[in-house]
């Protein structure tokens, strides 16, 4: 068995961990139990199933501000979701404003449309702060316009757009907005009635502390989406067309009843504790990482400067030295794990000019402590030493 009870864990931008312990008792409880498919009959195990399913959408939706449960698809991650909200929305001939930050799992759906529909795709620029100026991408609007795409925070820099502009730009445009909340929900305020948001895409397995296969798309209740998926959904199964109805028009074949309870779990530990007070927490280690990382010489931050609002992101480069070699040595001598590379935006990377070599993220969590940001910062020292 792999040993991690030593390890200093700074890569929850990519997943959290450790879950709390009541998520994998959630998902135990449902294998050992009601572990039939929801929505597939009428006796009591498919029914409790159904209900688990039920209840963790009912918790996202208090947490997201959404009025309709059933507007909430689940999904396995959030890049099928922003795949559902992407392929399923535009049609050939349409228009899509992006940014230079997004990460893969919307800027690949993008370009393959691009290339087998004909839609057309433009990005704004976001600076190396992390700054969007929204007077170009007003400029980017046109008659055919009929999405804006954007993360609400970057993988790699760790900046917070301002989506409430920018929705209200796209309303006033004729356009619909997508937001990518792989990096802030469970961790940043996000409420898609104040902000304006039409489609959200989120992950199960980052900051809702649940596991990995599960996410889920938030869809308007005036949007109809092509799905993606056409099969069974154990409604209007007399039917050729998929149903209309919601979730189940988007959740075709088996949904992961386990990792939907361990979802739920994970969102319970979220609203109990607060996205505001999770949030502060890892703002004040970003902050007290990125003040020592400033004294060590060779090393450049990216995204906001000290002070700025950010996720609890901190990307950096070395000089001299190649950020793959430095997550190795982080990982085998000192037992800390980072992530390292181009962490699948190089869009982002080309932003913070960091292309040629990719960067080292310490991403930090909701049980992150100062205690471990010492430890990390007396390794970076001693290797750079």
């Amino acid at each position: 068995m792999l040993e991690t009870k030593s390890v200093i864990y700074l890569d929850h931008a990519a997943t959290s961990w450790p879950k709390p312990p009541r998520v994998g008792e959630a998902m135990l409880e449902i294998l050992n139990g009601p572990a039939a498919n929801a929505g597939r009959g009428n006796h009591g195990m498919a029914l409790q199933a159904g209900r688990v399913l039920y209840h963790t959408r009912v918790k996202l939706a208090k947490l997201f501000g959404i009025l309709n449960p059933n507007d909430i698809a689940f999904t396995s991650n959030a890049t099928s979701a922003l795949n559902l909200a992407i392929k399923g929305y535009l049609k050939p001939g349409d228009h899509v404003v992006a940014t230079s930050v997004e990460h893969n799992s919307v800027r690949r759906p993008l370009e393959f449309l691009k290339r087998t529909m004909g839609i057309e795709v433009d990005y704004a620029e976001v600076d190396r702060q992390g700054q969007l100026d929204l007077r170009q991408v007003k400029k980017l609007f046109r008659p055919h316009t009929r999405l804006l795409v954007c993360s609400h925070s970057s993988n790699l820099l760790g900046c917070i757009l301002p989506i409430h502009e920018l929705s209200r730009m796209a309303h006033e445009n004729g356009a619909m907005i997508l937001v990518d909340a792989a990096q802030t929900v469970g961790c940043y305020p996000v409420n898609v009635q104040e902000m304006g948001i039409d489609l959200l895409a989120f992950p199960g397995h980052k900051g809702l502390l649940g596991p990995q296969g599960t996410g889920g798309l938030y869809i308007h209740p005036d949007i109809d989406l092509e799905p993606l998926l056409h099969g069974g959904t154990g409604s209007q199964s007399e039917e050729s067309e998929q149903p209309h109805v919601r979730p189940d028009r988007y959740e075709a074949g088996t949904v992961n009843t386990p990792g939907i309870a361990g979802l739920g779990a994970g969102v319970d530990t979220v609203l109990e504790r607060g996205v505001e007070r999770i949030h502060r927490h890892e703002w004040e280690l970003t902050q007290y990482l990125m003040k020592e990382l400033h004294t060590v010489p060779g090393v450049r931050l990216i995204g906001p400067q000290v002070g700025q609002p950010r996720t609890g992101i901190v990307s950096f480069t070395i000089e001299g030295r190649d950020a793959s070699e430095v997550a190795f040595t982080l990982d085998r001598e000192y037992g800390i794990a980072v992530r390292a590379g181009y962490h699948c935006t190089p869009l982002g990377h080309q932003t913070a000019g960091t292309i040629q070599g990719g960067a080292v993220r310490a991403s930090v969590g909701y049980l992150t402590t100062e205690a471990e940001l010492q430890t990390f910062m007396n390794a970076i020292i001693q290797m750079i030493k």
